[in-house]
């Protein structure tokens, strides 16, 4: 069954097509990396997937859903980590991460469980404007797994994070075909995501230039 499939997908950001005619299936289970050079549409992709830009031609189905016809009805199924965390500042990691999960239709106990993940439960009192920048990148990883996404869609994950957030985010790659969750991430550092991932997919210029299986669960 296919999580995400896109048949000449374009996405406009002003004139400019971002996304020019992208084809593209993911199946469910599967943790593909988005490799490219800056520009190349991945971020696009992503927020394309996430429902938060609209499609300008082309088809594009995700999680089941027609995001022409309705971009929203797949919101509380997917999470998308980018570069802002969202969060806010006088609420503790612990309200925030409960916050996220409330409005993703989960439980206080789902957030506490993702805070554990990420190893921020020692944290969980802290206010969110006190916490370092790689514990913030953790802390944005964490309210993205308090509701249990279908489709976890991560945008250049690893940047700003410390040590045990980037070992906390391989173990979330390295678990998500059990967890029947399907991931797409976009990343610069392809060599430490490639091992974790079972396909990579290059964009260039808003297209797919290739797609192949990667990762050591092809070997």
């Amino acid at each position: 069954m296919s999580s995400i499939r896109l048949r000449s997908a374009v996405c406009t950001l002003g004139r400019f097509p971002a996304l020019a005619g992208v084809d593209l299936d993911v199946e469910a289970g599967e943790v593909v990396l988005l490799s490219g050079p800056n520009g190349a549409g991945k971020t696009t992709l992503l927020r394309l997937c996430a429902g938060l830009l609209p499609l300008r031609s082309g088809t594009a189905e995700v999680l089941g859903s027609d995001l022409a016809r309705d971009r929203r009805a797949i919101r509380r199924r997917i999470a998308l980590v980018g570069h802002e965390t969202f969060c806010y500042d006088d609420l503790t990691v612990s309200e925030n991460a409960r916050f996220a999960a409330r409005a993703g239709g989960r439980t206080a106990d789902d957030a506490d469980a993702a805070l554990a993940r990420v190893g921020l439960e020692p944290l969980a009192g802290v206010a969110h404007g006190r916490l370092s920048q790689g514990q913030r990148r953790r802390l944005s990883l964490a309210l993205a797994l308090a509701r249990d996404p279908a489709l976890l869609l991560l945008d250049e994950p690893h940047a700003g994070l410390d040590d045990r957030g980037r070992e906390a985010l391989d173990a979330v790659l390295g678990a998500a075909p059990a967890e029947a969750r399907t991931v797409l991430v976009a990343s610069h550092e392809v060599e430490r995501t490639r091992p974790l991932v079972t396909r990579e997919v290059r964009l260039v210029g808003g297209r797919i230039a290739a797609a192949e299986p990667v990762g050591k669960r092809e070997s």
